[in-house]
């Protein structure tokens, strides 16, 4: 049974929404974030609490978010479970940048008028660092370090309704396919978008149950998440420039550049050796926004080259909500209209 009220904080960040439940109203259980995840998924109540903050007439067919939760350990300020119209994902780099943001406005974690002060974040894919600068009281950036991402197979064929393409598949918190969009004659703008949209969920579910798709360590994770099109603009001394756009879950449309995505994006880089020492990554969004991203390190994970990747963004406050729910309205969840 869903709750009368619901309250949420909204932020955006580089035009992707992100909906905060602090409080959320129904039970959530599990020792940890990503069993929390894997009960959540199976929940009735969860799901419909999710479903009912997605939904037309309170949400969109392109609403995320997330419910705020215990962290593993006292080594994290919170855990947060990330949702979107199709159901919970593993990461969300955009998610954790507003996450640092929210959590320096509330006073959850004490920040200095001019300075930096880390908020660290369990998500399902593990330990996440936000780390919020400040100038003045003001946040002017949030640095999202990520998980290791390495990438996963290269040079896959994909049979699409315009033809084969070659996908590669990477890791950054979660399994993206990532290809030019010129494979396909296209270009990554808002002209194009519908067709992006129809052959990412093409690529996504030719790779989604393939061997490619399978996450070495942790079963829960397996799947592909998103399709990410990008288009090359140029590299310049210190700097590689590109534009994407991610379709993610079931054609689902990321407003910013992506966090996790961009972290995928960023080890593919980094193996084509495109990333010497000190070289920044600009990712641009469909809609025109930026994340830039640099290789903090260079790892192995279990035999695999592998980044830990940071992200620099920031989040802004959209609004606070309380949603009412009325049990006598027959829309309730709500409707998705794409």
């Amino acid at each position: 049974m869903l709750p009368s009220a619901i309250a949420t904080t909204d932020y955006h960040t580089g035009g992707e929404p992100f909906r905060i439940v602090a409080d959320p109203p129904v039970p959530i259980p599990g020792a940890t974030v990503a069993e929390r995840r894997a009960r959540a998924i199976g929940d009735p109540e969860v799901q419909g609490l999710r479903a009912v903050l997605c939904s037309e007439p309170r949400g969109h067919a392109g609403m995320y978010g997330g419910f705020l939760v215990p962290p593993d350990d006292d080594g994290a300020h919170l855990g947060v479970l990330f949702w979107h119209e199709d159901g919970f994902s593993t990461a969300c780099g955009h998610g954790t940048i507003a996450l640092g943001v929210w959590a320096v406005d509330t006073g959850l974690v004490e920040a200095p008028e001019t300075g930096s002060v880390d908020v660290v974040v369990d998500v399902p894919s593990g330990r996440v660092t936000a780390r919020v600068h400040r100038e003045a009281g003001r946040v002017v950036a949030v640095d999202f370090v990520n998980v290791p991402s390495w990438v996963i197979a290269r040079g896959v064929p994909v049979a699409t309704s315009r033809g084969e393409v070659t996908v590669t598949v990477a890791y950054g918190g979660a399994v993206y396919a990532t290809l030019p969009a010129a494979q396909v004659g296209l270009c990554v703008t808002p002209t194009h978008l519908g067709e992006l949209v129809a052959l990412g969920r093409e690529v996504k579910g030719a790779l989604d149950d393939s061997e490619h798709a399978v996450h070495p360590d942790d079963p829960r994770q397996d799947g592909v998440y998103g399709t990410i099109w990008f288009d090359d603009l140029g590299d310049t001394d210190g700097q590689v420039h590109q534009r994407n756009v991610t379709v993610f879950a079931d054609g689902q449309v990321d407003r910013s550049p992506c966090g996790s995505g961009t972290c995928a994006r960023l080890a593919v880089l980094a193996a084509e050796d495109r990333l010497p020492g000190g070289t920044v990554l600009r990712h641009d969004s469909i809609v025109g926004s930026t994340f830039t991203e640099t290789v903090l390190e260079r790892v192995d994970v279990g035999g695999r080259p592998a980044v830990v990747p940071r992200v620099t963004g920031t989040a802004y406050r959209t609004g606070e909500h309380v949603f009412s729910i009325d049990p006598r309205d027959p829309l309730v969840p709500g409707f998705v209209l794409r």
